[in-house]
């Protein structure tokens, strides 16, 4: 991954020549918006309050702008991602009262809508396996580029319109050394340190006062995009980790709940939480409320109903508690359960499980309602407001469900459910 590219290359958007088609969905920083270029190209839009960024900084003591940094950080990693599994970033926003991105649309929608239009709420084998695949090779890109995903959740999978998957979201993300290619419990003593350079940012970063990841220096590294490289004994014998307590509740890892560092191993514990939950459909560890998830992950083994099998085995593997014994990407690329799976032509497929439809002309003539600034200030600057925004969008979400193509082995649609997108 090329971190040094010219500043140019990513550019500033106007807003004012967006033509904005509907809301998509929410999350806790942003609201995301199908937007369409003046060339007709269908983006998606994640819009920021900047208002609400300053207020977060303020309210978690934060007087370093880390919120700002964090943002910062987030786009720094989208400007130099170039796998077809990753977005791309089009272009920057900066006003007054919003900072936001623009990278690909995916009209799929993401992962746990699709799994919740099957008949029983599950996937069969040949899907996960599919989806499975394409989150492994996704994650060994990052991992070898030296960034943490540490928020791997259905929300956060969404679908291209070719079928194939994209990670997005990538806000709780960090960098730690790269990881390259190894068969764990293999020792290797030689490490290599190399000076930081310091790095020329894009115009948005204009509003940032640093470009590393905004909460982990705590490893006492100042870990920038030139950082430290480092070879490591296992996935999870890193001298560089992460303390932040950072994650989706019921996907966390347990090295990240008890606090004493965490590296690349934390993605793999959360493939297996999506793993089950693509074959159960319900995640594992999940309790009355968040003590109780928590207590769950740190104590109990992962209920693998049914005949032992290979994606059983793998799941298993997967959920290990140890992050030192938690099954490495060698080992997860050889596993029986991807026995036929040819790594190097899985991009390739021609027709995934599912293949959405793309919106026709008459669905993307813009709602001129929507204004930007107001809508994402209506929503994040009064906190009574909140939900109701959230409802109105799940249900304009729910009522422009798009079926799509399904391929043999998913069953069709039963029923439309509210999106998430971030």
């Amino acid at each position: 991954m090329n971190v040094d590219r010219d500043d140019h290359s990513i550019p500033s958007l106007d807003l004012r020549k967006l033509k904005v088609v509907s809301a998509l969905g929410r999350g806790a920083k942003g609201v995301v918006f199908l937007v369409q270029t003046e060339s007709g190209e269908l983006l998606a839009l994640k819009a920021i309050l900047r208002a609400s960024i300053e207020k977060n900084n303020k309210a978690n003591g934060h007087s370093n702008g880390s919120e700002y940094r964090r943002i910062c950080f987030e786009q720094q990693v989208l400007r130099c991602f170039q796998h077809p599994l990753l977005p791309k970033l089009h272009g920057v926003v900066v006003t007054e009262k919003i900072v936001g991105y623009a990278i690909d649309y995916c009209p799929g929608r993401d992962l746990n809508s699709l799994r919740k239009k099957q008949t029983e709420k599950m996937f069969s084998d040949d899907p996960i396996r599919f989806y499975g695949a394409e989150l492994v090779l996704a994650l060994e890109y990052l991992h070898s580029s030296g960034i943490v995903y540490r928020d791997l959740k259905p929300e956060n999978i969404l679908i291209q319109e070719n079928g194939h998957l994209m990670l997005v979201d990538f806000d709780l993300s960090t960098k730690l050394s790269a990881k390259t290619p190894e068969i764990r419990r293999i020792v290797k003593s030689l490490q290599k340190s190399d000076h930081i350079k310091k790095k020329k940012f894009p115009p948005f970063y204009r509003c940032c006062n640093s470009g590393i990841s905004p909460e982990d220096s705590d490893n006492q590294a100042e870990l920038g995009f030139n950082s430290v490289s480092q070879n490591h004994t296992s996935e999870s014998d890193s001298d560089a980790k992460s303390n932040s307590f950072v994650g989706t509740e019921e996907y966390v890892a347990p090295e990240i709940i008890l606090g004493k560092g965490h590296d690349f191993a934390v993605d793999w514990w959360c493939l297996g939480v999506v793993l089950y939950e693509m074959l159960y459909g319900r995640t594992p560890f999940r309790g009355a409320d968040r003590k109780e998830t928590f207590f769950r992950i740190l104590t109990k083994s992962p209920e693998l109903v049914g005949e032992k099998t290979a994606l059983r085995d793998l799941i298993g593997k997967l959920l290990e508690k140890d992050p030192t014994q938690r099954i490495s990407l060698e080992e997860i690329k050889g596993h029986p359960f991807f026995r036929r799976v040819d790594w190097s032509l899985i991009l390739e497929i021609q027709r995934p499980p599912f293949v959405p439809v793309r919106p026709e002309a008459e669905d993307i003539e813009g709602n001129k309602g929507i204004e930007v600034e107001a809508f994402v200030q209506g929503i994040f600057e009064t906190g009574e407001k909140e939900k109701g925004e959230e409802n109105n969008l799940e249900k304009k979400n729910e009522e422009s469900t798009n079926n799509g193509v399904w391929g043999e082995g998913l069953s069709h649609p039963t029923q439309a459910d509210n999106i998430l997108i971030f």
